[in-house]
């Protein structure tokens, strides 16, 4: 049985797009595939039991019959990091992982997914180097853009692979922008070079990977629903926020854009219902129709208000929350894939089987110890 680790220089760097690709690959050419993400940060409750969020969605895409526990034995919620430093946690966490690791024996590969960058998890003992090291697993590393950002740490976190002795089989960076750049693969393999790091692929910058679905946005700000809209699967290509005067808002809200406005702004709401209805389709000529409005503050508007909405077919939720916070929450739906995203995972597939060597990929990866 082979392992492979797939760790990351950070956050939303695109770890879960190579992990897509990668167990399509796998399992593609007829290997029996495993996945697990022994430490998760982000946790939701599937068929009654906690897991997290990857794991969810590498079940759901591929059909794994592994139970959560097994694919995600440690997952951290809310206040656990305080539990574990208050010596309230008494589980042994590195067993749970190993255990779970275990119970993969007979499969042809398994592909473990990090959290975060290298260091993340140390606060409870689980870093993700030491994880890799635990398992025996070599580790791929992936970053994302830029020449020097990108060579920097990845070096920086291969150091601390290193010194916890885990084997670090090569780096992938995502979001490279081939069309204005198409030698930047060439550069990035040369200034990993004299690390010792091989570079296994480049994947090319792909701006819908990192837009939601206005439905992932209802459920994501658990926002109560005044309007549906046409489509909740409409995908979005960009966030404004409605703080200006209204003529000078529509000058910053395309076709595809959200819009998230305090409830109590009337005028900017007016507007872009005025514009997205000014055609049969839900679009103006001009283009500054926008698809949805998140209004914040629990601001309820009119009834007039909410007609306007209704007539425009205009997607529109209501929080109780301000402005920066729901821009916040908003932003980190920018950057995750959900199993309810099939032309977003369709692309991912396609775009690592187009850009990434598997099959050299497959020859890294070693048996455990």
């Amino acid at each position: 049985m082979r392992h492979l680790y797939l760790a990351a220089t950070g956050q939303n760097r695109g770890k879960t797009t190579a992990a897509l690709g990668l167990l399509e690959g796998f399992i593609g050419r007829g290997h029996l595939t495993g996945f697990m993400k022994p430490v998760g940060q982000r946790t939701v409750i599937d068929e009654g039991e906690p897991a997290d969020e990857d794991a969810v969605l590498m079940k759901a895409v591929f059909g794994l019959p592994e139970p959560y526990p097994v694919m995600s034995p440690v997952h951290i919620p809310r206040g656990f990091t305080k539990s574990y430093i208050a010596g309230e946690v008494v589980a042994d966490l590195g067993k749970r992982v190993r255990d779970a690791h275990a119970t993969f024996a007979g499969h042809d590969i398994v592909l473990i997914e990090g959290t975060g960058h290298a260091g993340v998890g140390a606060v409870i003992g689980l870093s993700n180097a030491t994880v890799a090291a635990m398992l025996g697993v070599p580790a791929i590393i992936i970053s994302e853009g830029g020449v020097g950002r990108p060579i920097d740490e990845i070096v920086l976190n291969a150091a601390l692979f290193a010194r916890h002795g885990v084997h670090v089989a090569g780096a992938i960076v995502n979001k490279v922008d081939l069309d204005a750049q198409p030698e930047l693969g060439a550069v990035l393999e040369a200034g990993l070079m004299p690390h010792g790091i091989p570079l296994l692929g480049v994947l090319p910058v792909k701006p819908i990977l990192s837009s939601p679905t206005l439905g992932m946005i209802l459920e994501g700000v658990k926002g109560e629903s005044l309007h549906a809209g046409p489509d909740l699967d409409r995908v979005i290509s960009g966030v404004a926020i409605g703080a200006m005067e209204p003529g000078h808002m529509l000058e910053r809200v395309g076709p595809d854009t959200l819009v998230i406005v305090p409830g109590d702004r009337e005028d900017v709401i007016l507007t872009l219902t005025s514009a997205h209805g000014s055609r049969g389709d839900g679009r103006d000529p001009s283009g500054a129709a926008g698809v949805g409005l998140v209004l914040t503050g629990g601001y309820r508007p009119g009834a007039a208000v909410l007609q306007a909405i209704r007539d425009a077919d205009l997607f529109a939720a209501l929080v109780p929350e301000d402005t920066y916070h729901v821009a916040s929450e908003v932003h980190d739906l920018l950057v995750k894939t959900h199993a309810a995203d099939r032309e977003k995972i369709a692309l991912i597939k396609t775009l690592v089987a187009d850009n990434l060597d598997v099959d050299r990929i497959l020859e890294v990866a070693r048996p455990a110890g």
